[in-house]
């Protein structure tokens, strides 16, 4: 049904065709940008003080996927510009909201200009959460934790999938490695 493949074989093999992903990309020296935490913080004496930004290392973007440094994945959050907010404007509250992020990412001294990705979810690669997904389901539920804990499933012939759009059924699923390296060829060497 699996290929055969136990669990121990099939977290390795995640992991391999993740490790290649960042050893590719590190070599063409592929741009990347931040993955940050989103933190509103405690007043002090009663005044209210804006969030904050805390970086939590950097990622490439990879379709539906941010893989980190260190081979893990995530889901595409919420993305911002760390540039100079300018001044309130009060147009919308969206576009306030989308001023206090760019605020946050700005005071947090990311590079002038760097894309910021944060509200982002840990896609899980463990054995366990790969075969619980069924490749010929509908996609999972819309929150970001549901939702990541389905990105990976198990093809028939153990093939690594990744769900690359929400769509029901076989063919929102992508087989993961040569996923990867299409989005890294994307990214090393855009077309013009």
């Amino acid at each position: 049904m699996d290929g055969g493949m136990g669990d121990g074989a099939l977290e390795e093999r995640v992991q391999q065709i993740l490790r290649g992903a960042v050893q590719k990309l590190q070599a063409s020296g592929a741009r990347t940008e931040a993955l940050a935490e989103y933190r509103a913080r405690k007043p002090i004496l009663g005044i209210a003080r804006g969030p904050v930004m805390v970086a939590k290392g950097r990622v490439w973007r990879l379709g539906v996927l941010l893989l980190d440094e260190s081979g893990g994945l995530h889901t595409i959050g919420t993305i911002t510009r760390a540039v100079d907010p300018g001044r309130v404007t009060n147009q919308s509250e969206r576009a306030e909201i989308r001023r206090d992020h760019r605020r946050a990412a700005f005071q947090a001294k990311f590079a002038d200009g760097d894309t910021v990705n944060f509200d982002t979810t840990p896609v899980a690669t463990d054995a366990a959460s790969i075969r619980s997904t069924d490749p010929t389901r509908p996609g999972p539920a819309t929150s970001a934790p549901a939702a990541a804990a389905h990105l990976l499933a198990l093809a028939p012939d153990g093939t690594v999938l990744v769900r690359w759009n929400l769509q029901p059924g076989s063919t929102a699923f992508a087989p993961l490695e040569p996923y990867l390296a299409e989005r890294a060829d994307l990214l090393t060497a855009p077309p013009p």
